[in-house]
């Protein structure tokens, strides 16, 4: 079995990129076309001007803007080291999708633990 960012890898809609430490990848409340798979180093996500996450490589992110109505972003994507991503735009991310259910699952789970992850900060700070 494929992990989503070997599948994006697999079936990317646009060639790899390279980003540098400090680049920003998204923003939020860009109109998001792509999600993204982390082939080497770190990204920061940002909410509101504070580091809510650091994701780091085998992990996917910026799916939330292919599922969404309005396809925007809802967070800012720094990277943290000099990093390689590949990309996957809709029409591929809804073929993955559909021929292969277990990267729609893989994507599910990779959100599932992020969102835990998350989850647990906030609990540690006492804002749940």
């Amino acid at each position: 079995m494929l992990s989503p960012v070997e599948t994006i890898k697999l079936l990317k809609s646009q060639p790899e990129q390279t980003f540098s430490k400090g680049d920003t990848i998204f923003a939020n409340g860009d109109e998001g076309t792509v999600m993204n798979g982390i082939i080497e180093g770190e990204i920061e996500m940002y909410i509101n001007g504070k580091v809510i996450e650091v994701i780091q490589q085998g992990d996917v992110f910026g799916q939330g803007a292919l599922v969404h109505e309005n396809h925007l972003r809802a967070s800012t994507a720094i990277a943290k080291t000099d990093c390689k991503l590949a990309f996957l735009d809709r029409k591929h991310f809804l073929f993955a999708v559909q021929q292969t259910p277990m990267f729609a699952l893989e994507v599910m789970r990779s959100y599932s633990d992020r969102h835990r992850r998350l989850k647990k900060v906030l609990d540690a700070l006492g804002n749940m």
